[in-house]
């Protein structure tokens, strides 16, 4: 894992560009509720980009944060993979 951090500490757009999609897909799957006006849309936006600055900062520090980040993306989606299958079968659970 090693090369995987210091690539992306090589490319820190890249990284950057991760760790904002990432983390703004997060945010409308768990956080976003219900859909905001477009200035408050905005600013919420705005906040993850300066977030995900703060991040790529221990990112190039050493930290997995892309890699924790992409873990949780994909439990996300497994998640909605099996709520899927469920619907599809007509089996809820008790």
């Amino acid at each position: 894992m090693q090369w995987l951090t210091g690539w992306f500490g090589n490319h820190i757009y890249i990284t950057y560009l991760l760790i904002f999609i990432f983390m703004s897909y997060v945010y409308n799957k768990v956080f976003r509720t219900r859909k905001l006006p477009v200035l408050k849309t905005l600013l919420v936006y705005v906040l993850i980009a300066i977030g995900s600055i703060m991040l790529l900062v221990f990112q190039v520090a050493g930290l997995p944060i892309i890699l924790s980040l992409a873990v949780a993306v994909l439990l996300m989606l497994l998640v909605r993979v099996r709520y899927f299958v469920e619907r599809r079968t007509g089996k809820r659970p008790s």
